[in-house]
């Protein structure tokens, strides 16, 4: 009796990347923030940068949108303090 053919295996299904954030350029020094981190005797997470720096971001896009609203086109330091 004759062997029965193997069945060709269908390739593999690639995945996916999971969907991030819009990526925002980074505007912080990845090594100082990781070494005021390590001075709390603390470790610094692999996302840790990225979100840090997504908070710096939304507070930037508060402060200036506060300066407009206050017909200001300078941001100043009080722009920055969220209550």
């Amino acid at each position: 009796m004759a062997k029965a053919k193997a069945k060709k295996k269908a390739p593999a299904k690639k995945k996916k990347p999971a969907k991030k954030a819009a990526v925002k350029e980074v505007l912080l020094v990845g090594s100082k923030v990781k070494a005021t981190i390590k001075e709390a005797n603390c470790n610094t997470g692999g996302d840790a940068i990225d979100g840090l720096n997504m908070w710096v971001h939304w507070l930037i896009d508060q402060g200036t949108a506060r300066a407009v609203a206050n017909g200001r086109k300078t941001v100043r330091a009080h722009d920055f303090m969220v209550m």
